[in-house]
């Protein structure tokens, strides 16, 4: 199963992005194909923060047209929220005491956490902090 980060859905979202055909292109092939893919939780709300704030997007996305990208990518029938549950914290306790982190690393852990914790395996993200995280396989879907 592919988990998908933040920022590729942030590059889907955003048409003055760069990656945004390439991106976008990404998310459909997962949200219309036929086999599972995932959502970390905290990516969503992440999604939800970084999209309406208007110091990082001028002019921000308006917090109902993020509201229903979220709920299009929750329409898709083969998608699968990742949030904790029973078992959880020890793989996340593990993540962040083998990487010795903290402060906003700690998030980063959390998402690589979930993606370990359901078995996850790749993650998509242009993110490279995720290197931190050994176990987890990650690739970078725009550099096809």
């Amino acid at each position: 199963m592919i988990a998908v980060d933040t920022n590729i859905l942030l590059y889907a979202h955003r048409e003055e992005s760069p990656w945004h055909e390439v991106a976008l292109g990404q998310i459909t092939l997962l949200a219309e194909g036929r086999n599972p893919w995932a959502l970390p939780a905290p990516c969503l709300h992440e999604f939800l923060s970084i999209a309406t704030h208007p110091r990082v997007f001028e002019p921000p996305t308006p917090l109902a047209r993020a509201i229903d990208n979220v709920v299009g990518l929750l329409e898709s029938p083969s998608v699968v929220v990742l949030a904790e549950g029973d078992g959880y914290w020890k793989t996340f306790f593990e993540i962040v005491g083998k990487a010795n982190l903290a402060g906003p690393k700690i998030h980063d852990a959390r998402i690589a956490a979930l993606c370990l914790f359901h078995h996850v395996d790749e993650l998509w993200s242009a993110d490279r902090d995720f290197s931190r995280f050994p176990d987890l396989r990650v690739r970078n879907p725009l550099l096809t």
